[in-house]
């Protein structure tokens, strides 16, 4: 019997979430409890079942997409 991967589940933990998203679990834990800051990255959403936490895979993904996508950086002064 084969245990599914991250990209096979629909909801995923906070540990399985940190390694989709390439952000830390104490950045979770302190966007779930501080919310949306100015200058701080968005929380990505989350649902409560009983007192666990999850993140469902398709919320992840649309967050992810929510960001810009740049092609390279680059200063006012010109190229880095």
């Amino acid at each position: 019997m084969t245990t599914p991967n991250n990209t096979d589940k629909r909801v995923l933990s906070e540990i399985e979430t940190s390694q989709y998203i390439g952000m830390s679990r104490s950045y979770l834990r302190q966007a779930r409890m501080e919310g949306n800051r100015d200058n701080r990255t968005p929380a990505p959403p989350f649902i409560k079942i009983g007192r666990s936490v999850r993140y469902l895979k398709e919320d992840l993904d649309n967050w992810l997409d929510g960001f810009f996508k740049q092609s390279h950086l680059y200063h006012d002064r010109g190229a880095i």
